[in-house]
């Protein structure tokens, strides 16, 4: 049995881990889950993860209960299903989504994903949108694929969405060599409020509008939604569109922040992002790296940064597969990874 130790990390050690011992079947222990956190241990959303990837490949399961700082997982083999899942809280989708991602695309056949409750954008996890429109075009590349549908957004504290995804399968990974972004093609974004007024959505988009314009891009569409919600709140997500690469940023609404602030700070990071020479996304840079050790050959990304996330999937990884890889440069970093060639 795999032992993972969390004492220095938060839910990524374990919705990568989970993922990867469903494709390997290796049992895992996983201890101080969320050590670095300072309200440790299984949240809603975390134990719903667990559950569902527990579900997808008929684990058995020790420890998994709200609090819990340990859990066994000890796999059989991934099977199509259709998951059905409820989250009680207003816990992210999209994080919830990353424990599924792997495990599901290397079952026989679709694996369906329907969520009620939680939210599509939270504080520290990427919106619905950015997975939709920065993730997906990204390791599509590489043979990946799912279809997300977003029937009903949510935010905290009283969540509530809705969201319908649709993985297929695949047998074996494709690297990616992204080394140059090339020219910026167009800048997209999606910009949603819920159970606000709508000047607040109006203000919201122009200020990431006006931002853009300031820094000199002028292909600009922004699609603004408003829309009823549980729960009153805002987030805007955005990506630019470059001929080799994707990049994203998002951000949400909070009390006593302007709509402008939270429009106009997306579009910096959007912008700083841009400006950065990485060919992928800081949040993006981590969140790909399981895919590209799986695939087979040579990958390579250029990222703003190594961020602690990408520093913990690469270590979780270690503990599952023997793979080289490579990290130089600072500002950006180059990570160079040869895949195993993983095969359903």
């Amino acid at each position: 049995m795999i032992v993972i130790d969390g004492k220095e990390a938060g839910g990524q050690i374990l919705r990568s881990s989970l993922g990867l011992s469903a494709i390997t079947g290796k049992p895992i222990k996983v201890i101080n889950i969320r050590g670095a956190r300072a309200e440790r241990g299984l949240k809603t959303q975390h134990l719903e993860g667990v559950l569902a990837v527990a579900q997808l490949c008929d684990a058995e399961v020790k420890g998994a209960s709200l609090g819990s700082r340990e859990i066994e997982f000890i796999p059989k083999k991934v099977e199509a299903k259709e998951l059905n899942i409820v989250i009680k809280t207003a816990g992210s989708i999209g994080l919830l989504f990353q424990s599924l991602q792997i495990a599901s695309a290397f079952a026989s056949n679709i694996v369906k994903i329907n969520i009620k409750g939680g939210s599509t954008a939270s504080s520290w996890s990427p919106t619905i949108h950015y997975i939709q429109n920065v993730f997906l075009p990204i390791v599509r590349k590489m043979g990946y694929n799912a279809e997300i549908k977003i029937v009903q957004e949510a935010f905290y504290p009283k969540g509530g969405a809705i969201v319908n995804i649709n993985v297929y399968p695949v047998k074996k990974l494709n690297p990616i060599q992204l080394v140059e972004r090339g020219k910026v093609r167009a800048i997209r974004g999606v910009s949603v409020v819920g159970s606000l007024p709508k000047h607040v959505l109006e203000r919201q988009t122009n200020a990431a509008i006006k931002t853009l314009k300031e820094y000199g891009f002028d292909d600009i569409r922004i699609s603004s939604q408003l829309v009823n919600t549980y729960s009153p709140g805002t987030s805007i997500t955005l990506w630019a569109e470059c001929e080799n690469s994707i990049f994203g940023a998002d951000n949400i609404g909070k009390r006593g922040v302007r709509a402008e602030e939270v429009g106009r700070t997306a579009s910096l990071e959007l912008i700083e992002a841009i400006n950065s020479g990485a060919t992928v996304d800081k949040w993006m840079s981590d969140q790909c790296l399981p895919f590209l050790v799986l695939a087979e050959g040579k990958s390579v990304i250029k990222a703003p940064e190594l961020t602690e996330h990408a520093r913990t999937n690469l270590e979780v990884l270690k503990h599952f597969f023997n793979f080289e890889y490579r990290i130089f440069g600072e500002k950006p970093v180059t990570i160079e990874i040869s895949g195993i060639g993983f095969e359903r």
